[in-house]
């Protein structure tokens, strides 16, 4: 959602008090970027970009969806989906994982950035990032963009499709719903869903969601579930100066 004022707004979605911290500091001082909300919960995404104007969105690939349910948020479907919504939306990932299929699945789902959380060259220009990003650039850090090179002759991107990785990503985040309710979410008819995952598994060589699920995430085709599940911050906004 393009604001219409000069300044660049920016929502933040990371799950340490700490690093959204960090990233306010870093922030806060640029006379033309507003930091409109910082998120800790995946599922309070959507609703914050429905009553917020922002232009440039950070995200961690790693947050749980909610309070209750800490399984990973499904960046990787979400991100297609919020382009679709918002298309002027620029994304920029700033990830502790360096898998390049994670990278890679990232890029082309639609983010126009991915940085390295250990990078602290690079978070310290953040806000130049940022700019970069909002500007219409792509923004990359050199580990990425070695990755990405790499990448380009690996054949592991192409195991499964984009929408076969939206399955098992859906189904890895909500273990507890049926697989007619998260063909729901995916607005296809529950015979397509249980092909998607069919397939899947033939393409993976497993025989069964749970191997199909564990095989992706050490793949990198879709995060690694969250361990630490110490409370995490509140959801709330926090403006520049």
């Amino acid at each position: 959602m393009q604001s219409s004022n000069a300044r660049i707004k920016v929502t933040i979605l990371d799950d340490h008090q700490g690093i959204l911290d960090g990233y306010l500091y870093r922030l806060e001082n640029a006379d033309d970027i507003e930091i409109v909300a910082m998120i800790t919960y995946g599922e309070a995404l959507e609703k914050n970009l429905s009553t917020n104007a922002v232009d440039v969105l950070i995200l961690d690939v790693q947050v749980p969806i909610s309070p209750n349910n800490h399984n990973p948020y499904p960046i990787l479907y979400q991100i297609p989906k919020l382009l679709q919504i918002y298309p002027d939306l620029k994304i920029l990932v700033i990830s502790m994982h360096t898998e390049r299929t994670l990278i890679q699945a990232a890029m082309n789902s639609g983010a126009r950035g991915f940085i390295l959380k250990d990078d602290n060259q690079l978070i310290k220009q953040l806000p130049s990032i940022v700019r970069c990003i909002h500007g219409g650039g792509i923004f990359l850090s050199e580990y990425a963009y070695q990755f990405m090179t790499q990448a380009r002759d690996s054949s592991l991107s192409q195991i499964l499709t984009s929408r076969q990785i939206e399955a098992l990503s859906l189904t890895s985040a909500y273990p507890d719903e049926s697989l007619e309710e998260i063909a729901q979410k995916m607005n296809i008819a529950h015979s397509t869903f249980r092909n998607l995952l069919s397939e899947a598994y033939v393409r993976l060589e497993v025989g069964n969601k749970t191997a199909a699920i564990e095989k992706a995430r050490q793949l990198g085709l879709i995060t690694q579930i969250i361990q630490d599940t110490r409370p995490i911050g509140q959801t709330g906004k926090s403006s520049s100066k």
